[in-house]
């Protein structure tokens, strides 16, 4: 029972997820269609997930909000992974000024709330999915090269990683033959974790009103349309909030179980 709430209930969560994201273009879907006659109309057997203030199919707008999130968030881990594993192994692998120097980068960027920078780099590059990708991938780096420098720092004292630089063994070499695939494990987890931060991080741009603009459907700015109407439509809140919540917890869990399975020992 516990494998079933633990691994294949998220599993079936992010599937679907996955699935409204990818298949949803070419799904005969009209997420900006006005129908003045269905405004507010509650959930139904017509319209599961009924209708909001313009009278838009709820369901299709979710359809299309979930990919939304996922070109975002797919695009900020692998720009945050890449950035943040290069400049976090080269600093614990060269050390000396460089080390001190990224260190310092780092530390300030820790010095403030990832989403206060975030939105503060959106608010100045204005809104818009790729500045959302852009802020969210500035803030991003940070975690993986501390991560990725801690890793290399304990690595590059092994046996095989001092012989190999006796035998004048190339830098690069080094590190894609010996040092990436023992970091890569504590990476994929720590990216399995980013893609929640990033979906509730782009929700949260959206709702503020500099993620993606109108008619665009995000999962945030359709709960922002309906914090408007709370009281009389709350379905409007509901609906997307419930949406977002299960993607975020399945994506936690399954990280959960990926780093059992992997059993990282730093």
């Amino acid at each position: 029972m516990s494998k079933i709430i633990n691994f294949w209930i998220p599993l079936a969560i992010l599937v679907i997820w996955l699935f409204m994201a990818i298949i949803g273009p070419i799904l005969p879907l009209d997420p900006n269609k006005v129908r003045l006659q269905m405004i507010l109309q509650t959930p139904s057997f017509e319209e599961i997930f009924g209708y909001d203030d313009l009278g838009r199919s709820l369901f299709d707008r979710i359809v299309v909000g979930s990919r939304t999130s996922l070109t975002v968030a797919f695009a900020v881990v692998c720009i945050s992974v890449t950035m943040g594993s290069l400049i976090g192994s080269v600093s614990g692998f060269v050390g000396g000024k460089l080390d001190q120097i990224i260190v310092l980068i780092i530390d300030i960027f820790l010095a403030f709330p990832g989403i206060l920078l975030a939105i503060s780099l959106a608010g100045i590059m204005g809104p818009g999915i790729d500045n959302v990708i852009i802020a969210l991938s500035i803030v991003g780096w940070v975690g993986f090269a501390r991560l990725a420098r801690v890793q290399v720092l304990s690595l590059k004292q092994r046996e095989h990683v001092q012989a190999a630089l006796a035998l004048g063994t190339s830098y690069v070499r080094i590190f894609t033959r010996h040092l990436l695939p023992l970091i890569s494990a504590p990476l994929i987890i720590e990216a399995s974790f980013g893609i929640a931060s990033v979906i509730i991080a782009e929700a949260g741009l959206s709702f503020l009103g500099l993620g993606v603009q109108p008619p665009a459907a995000s999962w945030g700015s359709i709960i922002r349309d309906g914090a408007h109407y709370l009281l009389v439509a709350p379905h409007m809140v509901i609906v997307p909030g419930l949406s977002l919540a299960c993607v975020v917890v399945a994506v936690n869990l399954l990280g959960d179980h990926l780093r059992d399975r992997l059993d990282v020992k730093n």
